[in-house]
């Protein structure tokens, strides 16, 4: 039977560039090569597209993975029916695929614009479409979509980058007016926690702004909710189906980029602890989130359950979760049943299946 080609594109501009070569590491080593044909292709930093020469994806992590003797100069060709083009000397070679998977956090990767190429060169590719991820990657298109669902969400404001930078003052008043301290400050296109602060006074809500601002043009602020961060896996097309619920545990003040990927403070809790009752409401307003943004394939969706009354709240959702070996994408799908060469096969399916 002949094997699927699959391409998996990891690396990117974005600021979460690591986390993907992390993601892209764990996702190719459980990528079984009897049954596809793997072409591993690196975004760098400064957006050169190589196909990966090598079988050791231990490299990708600290950036070796750039210097093997075996890479090509590479790129997916927006003609439909070319696949990807390889460069090798003065030759151009073209190798078909059948399915992408692309393992890219932020900027150019899950925001449309890389669902986008591979729309228009007719490869089905892993993941939501181009209006869903543009959606789902803007946190403050995310919220107005959740608005007209009665998943509850935590209050918001949209603060511009330009008026923070410009009107400082009178952006930290309009924030006082509206909640109580503490507040969270976030970027509005930005995963993986990169540029998000938690601020308990005004000292400290004026620096939040200013680092937010740094990585977009539009920042997200919210009221603080006192409870537990509950995360649910989804997969699925037409009839999308939600994983057991995980909670994190970030064992610092909050679940930050450090806590997730650099320190060794959090802990994750699969079940959640919470009531199976409060479990089975989280699962299926993950899926009402889902189905509103428009996903197919695959997202995370995050929650806050207070500690009081387990109020549900909703957080946010991503469209290219985490795969790296601790990310609760493939750990809660691991919990329920799916272990995670089987979550990659059946991701795969329903991609090729749109």
């Amino acid at each position: 039977m002949k094997k699927l080609s699959v391409c998996v594109l990891f690396g990117g501009i974005s600021p979460e560039h690591e986390v993907s070569l992390r993601s892209a590491e764990a996702v190719l080593n459980n990528m079984d090569s009897s049954k596809y044909h793997i072409l591993p292709v690196g975004i760098t930093k400064s957006g050169d597209w190589i196909l990966f020469g090598g079988t050791d994806y231990a490299m990708l992590p600290d950036g070796t993975w750039q210097e093997h003797p075996g890479n090509r100069r590479a790129t997916i060709s927006p003609v439909r029916g070319q696949g990807l083009i390889c460069f090798e000397g003065d030759c151009v070679v073209r190798q078909h695929v059948d399915v992408v998977f692309p393992v890219l956090h932020g900027e150019n990767g899950e925001d449309g614009a890389m669902q986008g190429l591979l729309q228009m060169a007719g490869i089905p590719y892993v993941g939501p479409h181009i209006s869903a991820s543009a959606v789902a990657m803007d946190k403050t298109l995310t919220k107005l979509v959740v608005d007209t669902t009665d998943v509850p969400q935590a209050q918001w404001l949209l603060v511009r980058t330009q008026d923070a930078e410009n009107r400082m003052d009178r952006v930290i008043e309009q924030v006082e007016e509206r909640f109580s301290y503490p507040v969270f400050v976030k970027p509005a296109g930005t995963g993986s926690s990169v540029g998000v602060s938690k601020a308990a006074d005004r000292i400290a809500l004026r620096e939040a702004l200013l680092t937010a601002g740094v990585y977009d043009k539009k920042i997200l602020v919210e009221e603080f909710i006192h409870g537990r961060e509950i995360e649910v896996a989804v997969m699925g097309n037409e009839s999308p189906v939600a994983s057991v619920c995980g909670e994190i545990d970030s064992g610092a003040d909050f679940y930050d980029y450090d806590s997730k990927y650099v320190t060794d403070t959090s802990t994750a809790y699969i079940p959640a602890r919470i009531s199976e009752e409060t479990a089975e409401a989280v699962r299926e307003a993950a899926v009402k989130v889902y189905s509103a943004i428009g996903c197919r394939g695959l997202s995370r969706v995050d929650f806050f359950v207070t500690y009081e009354g387990e109020r549900i709240v909703f957080n946010e959702i991503n469209t290219i979760p985490g795969f790296t070996s601790i990310s609760m994408y493939p750990k809660l799908f691991g919990a329920s049943g799916i272990p995670y060469s089987q979550l990659i096969d059946q991701l795969l399916e329903l991609a090729m299946e749109e």
